[in-house]
């Protein structure tokens, strides 16, 4: 079931999103700063491609102090512009019967999207 749910994600808009947020971390990466927020851009984009089947996982090694240093800085610069899109987006696909397990993906994603330094989607 995970299968066909990737599929139409990937369909009706997920892979350009993904495409989208992995073309951006590679812009990220263009600099020496940028390479850590951009590696988890790139991650953000691999996980929107197929979100189906996956569950959010924390790093054992997380809870660091460069971590926190890294989230705080990415939520307030990325993240929460990132989470309200995934929000809005949830919110817009929830009205719908047949939207409701794409609208929950994106509220999947959204922890992801704010604090994305320690965490995978596996």
């Amino acid at each position: 079931m995970s299968l066909l749910g990737n599929i139409i994600w990937l369909v009706f808009g997920g892979f350009l999103a993904g495409l989208g947020y992995i073309l951006g971390g590679l812009l990220m990466c263009l600099t020496v700063i940028g390479i850590p927020f951009g590696i988890q851009q790139i991650k953000l984009g691999v996980a929107m491609m197929a979100p189906f089947g996956k569950q959010l996982e924390s790093d054992p090694d997380s809870g660091g102090c460069l971590h926190v240093i890294f989230n705080v800085l990415w939520l307030v610069l990325f993240g929460w512009e990132i989470a309200m899109v995934h929000l809005t987006s949830a919110a817009m696909l929830a009205i719908s019967i047949i939207g409701i397990p794409f609208a929950l993906q994106h509220v999947k994603l959204i922890p992801l999207a704010l604090f994305p330094f320690g965490m995978h989607l596996r």
